[in-house]
């Protein structure tokens, strides 16, 4: 399968990370968005219907955090919800921006928060790349066609640092992620992939094991992408 014209189009106007790919990479990116998108359902809350610009640009922050990986379209998570805007959770009783929901398979993403994330690339708040950075770690997880994708090494190098890095957050120390790292393991990973993204150079400089472990997770060096 090809991508339309048009959906095309979305990529190279939106999209900073497809552009810095070379061509080739282009292609194969193209491919992976189009795949991960006829594989979703994509529900509005709210508003009346989801556009091809959501499809596109939700599709592509998946398959960005994947794209060093063989083909994963996060089988498990078949349906992706759309709010207009943050969104009350009767669960929680709190006003959320994206969610993660394992029990019934559902990504939950607020399309407002989820532009604000990629139209600042530096700054290290991304709740496209947050979420799916929890899908993809409860996706290794699911026994189904992608189960146990990551490196194993990888992984078990993430939890020793977790360990050692989760105590330094919560203790408000000075630390070069946000405070909200520090919550849980969960967390600690889906803030790390913000960072890891959106300021590569000066994590690799900062906290270079972790960053070298996430480029062993996910197969691939952003830092490398920005120096092209």
């Amino acid at each position: 399968m090809t991508l339309a014209p048009q959906h095309e189009f979305i990529l190279s106007k939106y999209s900073a990370y497809y552009n810095l790919l070379s061509e080739s990479d282009k292609m194969h990116f193209r491919k992976r968005v189009q795949s991960f998108m006829y594989s979703k359902t994509f529900l509005p809350r709210v508003f009346k219907s989801v556009t091809d610009e959501m499809k596109v640009l939700i599709s592509a922050s998946a398959v960005q955090l994947t794209f060093g990986l063989s083909p994963i379209y996060l089988a498990y998570f078949d349906r992706i919800l759309i709010y207009p805007d943050s969104y009350y959770s009767r669960i929680t009783r709190m006003y959320h921006v994206g969610e993660v929901n394992p029990r019934m398979g559902i990504i939950v993403l607020s399309w407002k928060a989820f532009v604000d994330g990629y139209a600042d690339m530096r700054d290290s708040f991304n709740v496209g790349i947050h979420e799916m950075a929890h899908a993809i770690h409860f996706e290794n997880r699911i026994k189904n066609e992608e189960y146990d994708f990551l490196d194993r090494r990888a992984l078990y190098d993430l939890q020793k640092i977790t360990a050692r890095e989760l105590p330094k957050l919560r203790a408000g120390e000075p630390h070069f992620l946000r405070s909200y790292a520090g919550t849980n393991e969960h967390e600690f990973f889906a803030v790390s992939l913000e960072y890891f993204f959106e300021s590569p150079a000066l994590f690799r400089q900062v906290l270079p094991d972790l960053y070298d472990t996430l480029v062993r997770l996910l197969n691939q060096d952003p830092s490398l992408l920005y120096q092209n």
